[in-house]
């Protein structure tokens, strides 16, 4: 009976929660898509073929049981939905706001490669633990057994708190170390609140915090606290920082040209009701302002329609190839455009104009021979060198890893000639004793949902590291 729940694809059309109209949505930083009632979720749920091989399942980086749990909520079966979403991702209300679904499971939809259209995976996700929460399903950490060993998380972004969930649900000590003085990582600062409001950041705090995590905020490691002295006060510890420098331009001093994570981080900032001087002076505010983007990738979404929201007077993104070899969401361009961004395709600074910059000079590209990712490599058309005006420039070029050898002052921890930490794949495990590392530190710059599995993978092995210690130690 349960069977006919399901597979009603032919018969039932595709349908993703409203999306606020552009002229609502373009004046606030409130999240764009409303939150499906019950029957819709139902109903988009039951779209679901359950198929024998879910492809939805093996393209997603947790893995996550997808067909059971649309399965259950076709079936009304709300909160044991929940129980098997949340057995394999420690923050599904997260990654159904911000996974680029479109890429992974929702992108590898075996309805949507035959026409019908993919399940809307995402949202349902989404739904079920914003019900979890409401209904008190997500109950507290609580251990059964307390452990005396402890471990230091260095980082309290996606990675660490995915780690810090883990390790303390089977009563390790844990404790977490942040350069900021909210937890979350680019969740709560690099993210938009048009994507992911904060309380829905600060609800998982709340509850990591409850559950006897010990957050040290305001803590820069290498300057407030050395990492030789994190190593001596636990058994051990997991490097969790992501990454944090920006790329950049040359010639790219002038006032006006900023980079993406601080102009992100000021505007985020605002929302939680801070002071922010750079943002009230107007260094890192776009209103009435001429922007500029520069780059191609969900973070360049991010700023583009962050600036819009702040009023700016108009808002145009350069990137070098054209809109099918973008690396960012094409959701997230779709509701940018919707939005009034204007997408300069085949285009590249080439340098800019003015003190206080006033315009960046444009080369205009032609896409040629494909490079080492396959995608074709862009080159530069000669002689069609144009101005584009400019009183606000912002670098979204990506981002590299700190040389945190060098800043802690650990000169034995290795890393790759990228600058990222040498660990062992699957566990984290670095070359040093008992000290393992995840997210983007290790595999560079990417998406939560992999941060999110890398925590997940280290805490595991850290276990097991603490267990294999504690029986050494018995003998």
């Amino acid at each position: 009976m349960a069977g006919q729940k399901m597979l009603k694809f032919t018969s039932v059309e595709r349908d993703m929660p409203e999306k606020r109209a552009p002229n609502l949505r373009r004046t606030d930083f409130a999240e764009i898509y409303a939150e499906y009632a019950t029957t819709k979720a139902e109903e988009q749920a039951s779209r679901c073929s359950q198929c024998g091989v879910p492809y939805c399942q093996s393209h997603c980086p947790l893995h996550n049981n997808i067909p059971d749990w649309l399965r259950l909520t076709a079936e009304g079966r709300l909160e044991e939905a929940y129980e098997i979403s949340q057995a394999t991702n420690t923050f599904p209300e997260i990654c159904g706001r911000i996974c680029p679904q479109d890429r992974l499971c929702e992108g590898n939809c075996v309805i949507e490669q035959s026409g019908h259209g993919t399940v809307t995976i995402g949202s349902v996700e989404k739904y079920i633990t914003d019900t979890a929460f409401e209904e008190g399903w997500v109950k507290p950490i609580r251990p059964h057994t307390e452990r005396p060993e402890s471990v230091g998380i260095i980082g309290a972004g996606p990675g660490g708190l995915a780690a810090a969930d883990m390790l303390r649900r089977q009563g390790v000590q844990v404790t977490v170390y942040d350069r900021y003085d909210r937890g979350g990582g680019l969740l709560t600062y690099g993210i938009p609140g048009f994507k992911l409001e904060k309380d829905i950041v600060m609800q998982r705090m709340a509850q990591l915090e409850d559950g006897g995590v010990k957050f040290v905020m305001n803590c820069n490691v290498g300057d407030d606290l050395s990492f030789g002295a994190i190593r001596g006060e636990h058994d051990a510890v997991l490097i969790a920082t992501g990454v944090y420098k920006s790329r950049d331009l040359p010639d790219a001093d002038a006032s006006g040209i900023v980079r993406a994570i601080d102009y992100l981080t000021a505007s985020n900032r605002k929302s939680f009701g801070d002071d922010v001087a750079e943002f009230d002076s107007g260094e890192l505010n776009a209103q009435g302002k001429k922007v500029v983007v520069i780059g191609g990738g969900d973070t360049a979404m991010d700023c583009v329609r962050t600036a819009i929201r702040q009023g700016a007077e108009s808002v145009k993104c350069l990137y070098r190839r054209d809109k099918a070899n973008m690396p960012g969401s094409q959701r997230e361009v779709q509701n940018a455009e919707e939005e009034g961004v204007e997408f300069v395709w085949l285009s590249a600074p080439a340098g800019f104009e003015g003190d206080a910059v006033t315009g960046v000079t444009v080369s205009k590209m032609r896409l040629g021979q494909p490079d080492a990712s396959g995608r074709q490599f862009p080159e530069v058309i000669e002689g069609a060198d144009y101005v584009e005006e400019a009183d606000l420039v912002i670098k979204a070029l990506g981002f590299e890893p700190e040389d945190l050898p060098t800043l802690w002052g650990e000169d034995a921890l290795e890393v790759t000639r990228w600058g990222t930490i040498k660990a062992d794949f699957g566990t984290g495990k670095t070359n040093l004793d008992g000290v393992y590392a995840a997210g983007d530190i290790v595999r560079g710059a990417s998406l939560v949902v992999w941060a999110i599995r890398d925590g997940r993978e280290a805490a595991e092995a850290i276990l097991g590291y603490l267990s294999n210690a504690d029986a050494v130690a018995a003998e």
